[in-house]
């Protein structure tokens, strides 16, 4: 009994080793495949042989490293001046960030804690609504922008953010689902104590809900930098208010991809800079959010 007892530990721990291994060779292969873009965008962003100039070439790493492709990017401004649509990319994203995590976790608490005759047919209208492309409506969203003055000059600015910001709420259902998780004999008990409604919200609820409001400020600070349609759509010839993703997609034309294409891989890594910054400055908030502590 004991030799077979052993024999049969030995080998569930063997198949348990083996099977470990098997996952984090799994893992290590995805991590490749999942890191091979990445850093290949970053070695074509740091060659400079021929001066930078060329689309594609045979070999894939670099034969001169450099950053002529980072300093041209930010000094020769021939086709486009990316310093300029860094920026107007970077205060569309701040502004419509605040404007959009308002709006989904303001909607995704009443959801979650209001019960009123409507609640459900909304419900359900924003989930079809939902399944809807935006760009559906960007012809519609266009014409009614125009009729009220913000398709020409710093304008446009102001129908990005309303563009990005003015839909968000309806992306509430993921924030709802956590608001959900959170007993709601914590904001019988507050409101026993005296607490407001307000009080209940920004000192508990809030505390509580770090990681989905994280997600919730990631994503809507990524919509400006990875968005071509709407900006395209509200741009048109206004250069001066182009986003990156305008600039970036100009690089790829046929008449300029040759010489541009380095620069290109540049701009993609400069506009990684601030998504990676928001993420790293968030991420203290989503430990102490799923550490579950009611603080104040």
């Amino acid at each position: 009994m004991n030799n077979s007892a052993v024999k049969q530990s030995n080998s569930a721990r063997t198949w348990k080793t083996v099977k470990n291994s098997l996952v984090h060779v799994g893992l290590a292969i995805m991590s490749v495949i999942w890191l091979f873009p990445i850093f290949w965008v970053v070695m074509t962003s740091l060659r400079v042989e021929n001066g930078g100039v060329g689309s594609y070439t045979n070999y894939f790493f670099p034969k001169e490293l450099g950053f002529d492709n980072y300093v041209k990017l930010f000094t020769q401004k021939g086709l486009l001046d990316f310093p300029r649509m860094f920026m107007n990319t970077l205060i569309v994203a701040i502004f419509s960030c605040v404007i959009s995590t308002f709006f989904v976790i303001s909607v995704a608490y009443c959801m979650s804690r209001l019960r009123y005759k409507l609640r459900k047919p909304f419900m359900n209208i924003a989930m079809i609504m939902g399944l809807f492309p935006g760009f559906m409506s960007m012809i519609a969203i266009y014409y009614i922008l125009k009729s009220v003055g913000l398709t020409e000059g710093a304008n446009i600015r102001i129908a990005m953010i309303l563009v990005y910001s003015g839909g968000s709420g309806l992306g509430f259902l993921i924030a709802k689902g956590f608001f959900d998780t959170i007993p709601k004999t914590l904001d019988e008990a507050a409101l026993i104590d005296g607490a407001t409604k307000w009080q209940v919200f920004t000192k508990i609820i809030m505390p509580l809900s770090k990681p989905t409001i994280v997600y919730t400020v990631l994503g809507a600070f990524m919509a400006p930098w990875v968005d071509f349609i709407f900006a395209k759509v509200l741009c048109r010839t206004n250069k001066d208010y182009y986003t990156v993703s305008i600039g970036l997609w100009n690089m790829l034309e046929k008449e300029y991809v040759h010489q541009y294409f380095t620069r290109f891989c540049a701009g993609a890594v400069c506009i990684s800079i601030p998504i990676s910054i928001v993420f790293l400055c968030m991420q203290g908030c989503y430990k102490e959010g799923m550490s579950g502590a009611v603080k104040g």
